[in-house]
């Protein structure tokens, strides 16, 4: 198995037999407004390019899964990109109606904690809190997925959220081979961070019993974390061998 990163939360889980995108956000720089205006730099966001290479991952794409509707994880570019190829979505059944009126193709909608058959195996939608205390409620639904393939090891794409119980019962019983982490430290002009705080990504390192993927890092103006800080902070706790920080474009073989 490949994980390959493009950027921010988006990446491409290559197999034998399949390829499956997640969370396509695929449009040039500074398509999408700041999301935060006093606490950062203003900066239009996505503040990176796609990578060179990403057009020819994305040729080979055969399914896509959205874990929320927020735009830097479907942006227009990725709704058009989904449209053109006629690639099937798997999403939370909290979303369907709005991608089907985006015109994309639904195939199958998940309920938090039903396992359903997927490709040649199984997956189940993950409850996700997308932020600390009453921001979350203002971020809406997230859901992360919890995949199993035949003859492959199995990954949990935990997507936007904070250390919770269900991300612990992932971690601790479903015992993921792969579990992936969004680690920019995400924070809007009001409230706390939208995503882990560094105490927060160093226990999910530390519990997740198989390798970890760092990403959601150095592509949006509100995720102040560094990829280099995060090194350093999995370093010290001896977490880094475990850890992957992986650099826009490059992939990752388990």
């Amino acid at each position: 198995m490949k994980l390959h990163h493009l950027r921010n939360a988006t990446l491409v889980i290559e197999t034998e037999q399949h390829v499956i995108l997640v969370d396509p956000m695929l449009g040039k720089r500074k398509t999408i407004p700041p999301f935060t205006i006093f606490r950062y730099n203003p900066k239009r966001n996505p503040l990176v390019s796609l990578p060179k290479n990403s057009r020819e991952i994305l040729s080979r794409v055969t399914i896509c899964l959205i874990t929320h509707l927020h735009p830097d994880h479907i942006d227009k570019a990725g709704e058009v990109y989904l449209r053109r190829k006629s690639i099937p979505v798997v999403c939370s059944s909290k979303d369907e109606k709005e991608l089907t009126k985006r015109g994309l193709k639904i195939v199958q909608t998940l309920n938090y904690w039903e396992p359903q058959p997927f490709l040649d195996g199984r997956i189940i939608g993950i409850p996700a809190r997308h932020g600390y205390g009453f921001i979350a409620k203002l971020m809406g639904n997230v859901m992360g997925f919890y995949i199993e393939l035949a003859n492959e090891k199995s990954i949990y794409i935990s997507s936007d959220t904070i250390f919770t119980d269900d991300v612990q019962k992932v971690l601790i019983e479903l015992k993921p081979d792969i579990s992936t982490v969004a680690c920019g430290t995400a924070r809007l002009d009001i409230g706390q961070p939208l995503l882990m705080r560094m105490n927060d990504i160093l226990k999910f390192a530390a519990l997740a019993p198989g390798n970890v993927f760092a990403n959601h890092l150095e592509a949006l103006n509100h995720c102040p974390t560094k990829r280099e800080d995060l090194k350093t902070a999995l370093a010290e706790n001896n977490l880094l061998s475990k850890t992957a920080v992986p650099a826009d474009g490059t992939f990752v073989e388990y």
